[in-house]
């Protein structure tokens, strides 16, 4: 399985969200430090969830970087989030 795949399997599971969208923008840094040959090091994810309502930006944060830390140790260089419930 991709890893777009992987994360997008992730937070629908947990998070359960109205909106979600994973975008690989790795082909926008080539060249850049972290950037592998094949892309998915670079993602873009836009999130809304009640599951996240009261929590702050960094617990946000917090919350998505635990669900996702396989992922992020294994090859995914740069997570942008815009998350909100």
């Amino acid at each position: 399985m991709k890893i777009k795949e992987r994360i997008e399997s992730k937070l629908l599971t947990h998070l359960k969200p109205s909106k979600l969208l994973v975008i690989d923008e790795s082909e926008d840094h080539i060249g850049h430090s972290g950037y592998v040959q094949g892309g998915e090091t670079h993602f873009k994810v836009v999130l809304r969830s009640k599951k996240l309502k009261g929590k702050t930006r960094i617990e946000c944060q917090r919350t998505i970087y635990k669900i996702l830390n396989e992922e992020l140790k294994e090859r995914v260089h740069a997570l942008s989030l815009d998350v909100g419930e």
